[in-house]
């Protein structure tokens, strides 16, 4: 029998499994994607392909219908006068489509993976737009679907993009790959932390202009993480068996590309991961001697439209000041979701002073 030894969890509905894509690092063992590409397809076929692929992962990793086609070019949407979200740019021209409509940041958060996918130069844009002098091309950077890794590099990502719009003025161009996950949930979080905005008003006034899907989730928990400090526990994850040369465990807080070994344990024969985790919901998977599954012994989540199931474990937080009791109650709700103004000057303050 295999176990979990961690804090108390819950038994609150489970998100879609994560998937990966190809050429992109090894993921979660869903159903394998098609190569991206053959020799005998053309150039048009081949970029059609790779948005069916990224599309359908999109949709599988966000837990919402999304559709995203490269061939198409850049589009984008303004949120409000000065703050527009969207796909990527795809070639320098792109740069002088966006500096005639007022665009004087172009904000990227794309990883160098998400560009070679595609075949995006962002050497040749960043060069481009340095030429131009009147716009500023800025990365900062967050992984594809990874709701933890969003949470973590928030307060970061938003505080370079506080400085440059106060730096530069203007109109703001905030993208990710698509336009429809990253993107849209820095441009929330910004909304939310610095211009006042409630969350689900901002929330709502998002989709209103562009239908997409920021993790409410993840700006709700970085939220917590700097009004009272980041705290962790530590989960220990167990695996039973004599039986194999490996055990792996993916997901969790590191995404689906990457793998923590286990170590295992001969006196009492089983597999074993200690790691300290910030409070949050987090899913993994185990690979067994190459193979992905799961221990049924420990927290599953309901399986998604292709029937792939996760297990998953719910991390709880030590603090159980009444601040931080108040703070993940009114962050809960499901209607007015707002930040008073001490707890926005607090925010505002830690964006200004943070040193990358």
């Amino acid at each position: 029998m295999n176990s979990l030894r961690s804090l108390p969890t819950s038994s609150a509905p489970p998100s879609p499994a994560q998937r990966g894509r190809s050429r992109r690092p090894p993921t979660l063992n869903l159903a394998s994607s098609k190569s991206a590409a053959s020799p005998e397809k053309t150039g048009a076929e081949v970029q059609d392909q790779k948005s069916e692929i990224y599309s359908n992962d999109m949709t599988k990793a966000m837990g919402a219908v999304l559709t995203y086609r490269h061939e198409l070019g850049m589009n984008y949407n303004f949120i409000y006068p000065g703050l527009i979200v969207g796909s990527c740019l795809q070639t320098p021209s792109d740069v002088d489509k966006l500096r005639k409509i007022g665009v004087k940041t172009i904000f990227c958060l794309q990883q160098d993976s998400d560009l070679e996918y595609f075949g995006v130069d962002i050497g040749a844009i960043r060069k481009y737009a340095m030429q131009c002098g009147d716009i500023e091309h800025l990365r900062a950077e967050i992984r594809d679907f990874d709701a933890f890794d969003l949470r973590m590099r928030l307060p970061a990502v938003v505080s370079k993009l506080y400085k440059a719009i106060n730096r530069n003025g203007g109109v703001t161009y905030v993208h990710c790959t698509a336009g429809l996950g990253r993107a849209p949930a820095v441009a929330l979080a910004y909304m939310f932390w610095v211009k006042g905005y409630e969350l689900n008003e901002g929330h709502q006034l998002l989709q209103s202009k562009r239908a997409c899907f920021p993790k409410l989730d993840a700006i709700k928990s970085a939220t917590i993480d700097m009004l009272i400090g980041l705290s962790k526990n530590c989960v220990t994850l167990m695996w039973k068996g004599d039986d194999c040369s490996s055990v792996e465990v993916s997901g969790l807080d590191i995404g689906w590309g990457q793998r923590i070994p286990l170590k295992f344990n001969e006196e009492e024969g089983v597999w074993i991961l200690e790691k300290n985790l910030p409070e949050g919901r987090y899913e993994y998977k185990y690979i067994v001697d190459g193979k992905w599954l799961c221990n049924k012994d420990e927290l599953l989540t309901r399986a998604n439209s292709d029937g792939h199931v996760n297990n998953y474990v719910v991390v709880s937080s030590d603090d159980a000041s009444v601040e931080a009791t108040g703070l993940r109650k009114r962050l809960a709700s499901k209607d007015v979701v707002d930040l008073t103004e001490e707890e926005r000057r607090m925010i505002r303050g830690l964006l200004e002073s943070y040193q990358p």
